[in-house]
């Protein structure tokens, strides 16, 4: 199943052997486009999938591999496992991939909260990939990987205390069904001047709401994830533990609001961060622009700021809008934008599966 093609790293391709599970979902198909670009550190790689979708022949490293069904088989004399799979699928079968001997690594959040389960980051936190009692390993969810590599370096320096958050969350994070509903009400609602004047002929005209509580065409939705306690949502919530645990700042203050946006893909977050230290606007944006992983595009007299729609397909976090707080100079404001399918979720997971396969055939 796996390519016996030359590496597209020009590696010899002994490398440690790789199953990817979800492979033919939205964030498995970007992740075969990483696989086939990145450097190549993998001997064999495997694609596993559903059984509906088994059988199927994807190109990976420039090579047609067929697709196997996702049994505990698929894990036998594999090093590295990649989930890609929504959570309830990684939490049955990550424990199993790593009894058979397979360090996993999963993206679904399904093990984000366990204590005994790395949370990993590789530019935040990379040493953390080698605490792994369960022999998982964790990726944080799309919007907090959408700020928090530049959050983690501007905390290097001047030691974060609290963030205030509000997320714009594009519609692929709910997967095909997500996309599918976003164009589906575009097309119901495109070139009818009449719509968006009276409450509620936007939501008679959209009909199917999809994965989404509201109509998300011409239209924005105060609401991500499951109902939490306190009016709080799950998505939410996540974002506050996933930033504690990946910065290591277990009490950090953190409030923040999801909002679903009618893009395809892309998540944006504008960011209240408050230090310990006092913050300087050009200190600031000269440590963004010096981070790995992050891009500034900050000037704003030139209408030059990240958006959406001019990250989109792209690895790194987009800083801009870079302001020092007007009433505490221990604060900045920013916005950051970031492609939920590939930092968000395919090429965090590549990157730390990057660094198990380092540690294991380094």
């Amino acid at each position: 199943m796996g390519s016996t093609a030359e590496p597209a790293g020009g590696t010899t391709g002994g490398g440690p052997t790789l199953t990817v599970v979800g492979a033919t979902g939205a964030v498995g198909t970007v992740l075969r486009g990483l696989l086939s670009t990145r450097r190549d550190v993998y001997g064999e790689i495997r694609l596993v999938a559903s059984p509906r979708s088994a059988g199927r022949t994807l190109t990976v490293r420039g090579e047609s591999a067929e697709v196997a069904p996702l049994t505990p088989d698929a894990f036998d004399g594999a090093d590295i496992a990649m989930f890609c799979v929504p959570a309830a699928v990684a939490a049955e079968w990550a424990p199993v991939a790593a009894g058979r001997g397979a360090v996993a690594v999963d993206g679904s959040g399904a093990f984000g909260a366990a204590p005994d389960v790395p949370l990993v980051v590789p530019e935040v936190n990379p040493a953390r990939v080698r605490d792994r009692p369960r022999g998982i390993v964790a990726s944080p969810g799309c919007t907090t990987l959408a700020m928090i590599v530049a959050i983690g370096a501007l905390h290097r320096r001047y030691r974060l205390r609290e963030l205030v958050v509000a997320s714009y969350q594009a519609a692929s994070e709910a997967g095909r069904d997500g996309i599918d509903t976003l164009y589906a009400q575009m097309e119901k609602v495109g070139g009818d001047r009449a719509l968006g004047n009276r409450a509620g002929d936007v939501r008679g005209v959209v009909g199917e709401f999809g994965p989404f509580p509201a109509p998300l065409a011409m239209n924005v939705v105060p609401w991500a994830g499951a109902p939490a306690d306190g009016g709080w949502s799950s998505e939410e919530m996540r974002i506050r533990h996933e930033a504690r645990k990946v910065l290591g700042l277990p009490d950090l203050r953190v409030a923040a609001t999801c909002v679903r946006v009618p893009v395809v893909t892309a998540h944006s977050v504008a960011v209240h961060a408050v230090f310990g230290e006092r913050v300087d606007q050009r200190e600031a944006q000269a440590i963004l622009a010096g981070s790995p992983g992050v891009v500034l595009c900050d000037d704003p007299e030139r209408w030059e700021f990240p958006t959406p729609a001019d990250v989109v397909g792209t690895d790194p976090t987009w800083a801009g809008r870079v302001r020092r707080s007007l009433d505490d100079p221990h604060a900045l404001d920013l916005f950051l934008c970031g492609d939920n399918l590939r930092k968000g979720a395919a090429l965090n997971s590549a990157q730390t599966a990057e660094l198990v396969a380092a540690e294991l055939h380094g």
